[in-house]
């Protein structure tokens, strides 16, 4: 079901403008942004959360299920790792980010299936993953990718939503592949607190988006107020957790 709603929010012509797809973040801890960034500001605190505990600089590093790619330009411009390398299953969202991150010299875009990533063993010093998992069909195959991709001692940050059983198959994976749990949060409230300010906004990008006999998908996907997903958050029955792990 998730995968089928990106796929086609992927294509909504409206959407061409916007670089981020996740449901955003907000608390107390905001990252000083550039002017150009700040109309992204909930959708990159999201990327900031889950990777603020990590020292990127002159790291080799890996984002899987980079999207339309303007998480992995905010990190590369902002961090300054010494090579990012973002790879996502679409390859037309890979053409999009080749042409509109042609300049950052720093980061490459690939091709590539998350459950049998296209690079060698111990490639990357820091991986993360932002709201991308749920789509993927072999959660335990992914996480077996990032620790054979990832040096040893290397860091993992993974952020993304589950019901609770589940969230508790995804903690044993990652136990059982032999990572270690280095902090754990559930941020929840954070990001039904970012879905509230953004509902409007988002509402108005689909409605000019989308068909209107597709327009209650796109909604549910982005989260908007009033949609099963944001009911879900609300009531407690799909949480958001947050996990940075060690190989």
């Amino acid at each position: 079901m998730w995968r089928l709603w990106y796929q086609r929010l992927a294509k909504a012509k409206e959407w061409g403008e916007l670089n981020y797809m996740n449901y955003g973040f907000t608390d107390a801890d905001q990252p000083v942004l550039d002017e150009k960034d700040e109309s992204d500001r909930l959708f990159i605190q999201l990327y900031h959360m889950n990777i603020r505990d990590i020292e990127l600089g002159g790291k080799n590093v890996l984002e899987v299920g980079s999207g339309r790619g303007g998480g992995a330009d905010w990190i590369a411009r902002t961090y300054s790792p010494s090579t990012l390398t973002a790879v996502d299953y679409s390859a037309k969202a890979v053409q999009l980010c080749e042409r509109l991150y042609a300049g950052q010299g720093n980061l490459d875009f690939v091709k590539g299936n998350a459950m049998a990533l296209p690079f060698d063993d111990t490639s990357f010093d820091i991986i993360y993953n932002v709201e991308s998992s749920h789509c993927y069909s072999d959660m335990g195959a992914f996480v077996a990718e990032v620790h054979r991709v990832l040096r040893s001692g290397g860091l993992f940050a993974w952020t993304d939503f589950r019901d609770e059983s589940r969230m508790r198959e995804v903690h044993d994976i990652f136990l059982d592949t032999g990572f270690g749990i280095v902090e754990h949060s559930d941020v929840t409230a954070e990001v039904l607190k970012a879905l509230d300010e953004m509902s409007d906004d988002k509402q108005a990008r689909i409605k000019n988006g989308t068909s209107l006999a597709i327009r209650r998908s796109f909604e549910t996907f982005a989260g908007v107020r009033g949609t099963p997903v944001y009911e879900s958050f609300q009531n407690g029955s799909l949480g958001y957790h947050r996990y940075l792990l060690t190989k």
